[in-house]
């Protein structure tokens, strides 16, 4: 909940004595105020979702009360704004209020008269900020929720910190196995934030020659090196104002590592070939599979980058310690071929999802689309899935033995063990848990507690 304490009131008034009673009043009241001379002086001050009210004079030299009021009103309209009129002038306070002035104050007035109204005016301003949050927090889990599909624990998680972060321009280092969506979760941190209108420009780490590399991410001028015949720009001036995604970091050279931390760390860059700095206006989102402070120790990545670049940092789960996202998210991916491919969606039968739930999944959310699109071609009829596995896991109730055991697992890992919150979770009896858990066997690495 957003605070009135927080909050600020910006006060125009250009009698200084008149200025310095009325802040220090409010000051007393325990709300911060900043006093300006001028409106001139406090327009770059007002932004659309300022967090706070304006409060300001009719007469002021230069730009006026009113017109202050219609500039803030148009940068923001919910935006409080009380002005202050001369002694009698009815008529300017009605004109103030049908241009949509919050409440107007009359010359003279008490510390306690302009202590109420700015306090209503803050109340206000909070509800309504805190609304207009809680709006895009609904549109933003409504969005998210289409792209990271899955009803599983361990995906409400990351949904939450996607759009927890998503607005903060702090670096991101995204880890998780091979297919688990690292890229995806790059792009909805991007689409959920401020820069969204920006570019969102990739780059794969591992996936061009050494020599190219350090062109392809700082740009170059023309004559720069042989080849150069015009000058090119770089991924990361290209993702001025939006995000830039580097993928597999691991892989990055040694000696880019050096240039790359120090753009990270200074905010600046030099295109091959100029000696002109350069801003770097970009949040950088980077994804890997490896243990990057087990390479660090090996000497192959560089331990200072991994704690510039892992300021905030994403696990994805790979799909098997998700299994009951599986149906979704087959589903969705066969929909989504049928429509690709044009064809029928074919009828998914109970063996196909046995087939599914059965499956190891190493090549995890990606491996998953693949067998939806040849499922909906007619290639693939669940039966690969289960090869390699006894006749006992091969079983309907091998396979829903294993299927319950991850079910149990992760109820208890959302729940830090606890079994009497993990019943609770899954619908069913302490007991039944407690004979479940017996009859299934060790349950990876959660331990239960019974309170």
């Amino acid at each position: 909940m957003i605070e009135t304490r927080n909050l600020e009131v910006l006060y125009v008034e250009d009698d200084p004595p008149v200025r310095l009673g009325s802040t220090q009043a409010l000051q007393l009241a325990g709300i911060r105020v900043t006093g300006f001379g001028s409106a001139e002086q406090v327009l770059q001050k007002l932004t659309p979702g300022f967090a706070g009210v304006l409060v300001t004079d009719v007469k002021l030299p230069g730009i006026d009360g009113l017109e202050l009021l219609s500039h803030a009103l148009k940068l923001d309209p919910s935006l409080p704004v009380i002005l202050v009129t001369g002694h009698g002038d009815i008529t300017m306070a009605v004109q103030a209020m049908r241009l949509g002035a919050y409440d107007f104050l009359e010359k003279p007035f008490s510390p306690d008269q302009l202590t109420e109204v700015v306090q209503r005016a803050l109340d206000k301003r909070a509800l309504s900020l805190e609304v207009e949050h809680l709006r895009r927090r609904i549109a933003g889990f409504e969005s998210i929720e289409a792209k990271l599909i899955g009803r599983s624990s361990a995906m409400h998680r990351l949904r939450r910190l996607v759009l927890d972060v998503a607005n903060s321009d702090a670096d991101v280092l995204i880890l998780g196995e091979t297919g688990t969506g690292k890229e995806l979760v790059a792009r909805c941190l991007h689409d959920c934030s401020r820069r969204k209108e920006g570019n969102f420009a990739a780059i794969n780490c591992g996936g061009m020659p050494e020599a190219l590399f350090e062109s392809e991410m700082f740009g170059h001028e023309a004559g720069a090196f042989t080849g150069a015949a015009k000058r090119r720009i770089g991924k990361i001036e290209h993702a001025r104002g939006g995000t830039l995604f580097l993928d597999e970091i691991e892989t990055m050279p040694m000696s880019l590592q050096v240039k790359m931390l120090r753009s990270l760390q200074e905010r600046q860059f030099e295109r091959l070939g100029s000696n002109e700095l350069r801003p770097m206006d970009s949040r950088v989102v980077a994804a890997t599979k490896a243990d990057l402070l087990a390479a660090a120790r090996e000497g192959k990545f560089r331990d200072d980058l991994y704690y510039r670049l892992g300021v905030v940092v994403l696990n994805l789960p790979p799909l098997r310690e998700r299994r009951e996202d599986i149906p979704m998210l087959f589903t969705h991916f066969a929909m989504q071929a049928a429509l690709r491919h044009e064809r029928e969606l074919p009828v998914v039968a109970p063996h196909h999802l046995d087939a599914l739930m059965a499956h190891a999944w190493p090549g995890n959310v990606r491996e998953l689309r693949n067998i939806a699109d040849r499922f909906v071609l007619g290639l693939w009829e669940g039966n690969e899935a289960t090869r390699g596995m006894t006749p006992g896991e091969r079983s309907l109730d091998g396979q829903m033995a294993q299927f319950e055991r991850y079910l149990i697992h992760e109820a208890l890992e959302a729940c830090n063990g606890s079994a009497a919150a993990a019943a609770e979770r899954l619908g069913v009896p302490r007991k039944t848990l407690y004979d479940k858990m017996r009859r299934l066997g060790p349950l990876e690495a959660v331990e239960a507690r019974r309170a």
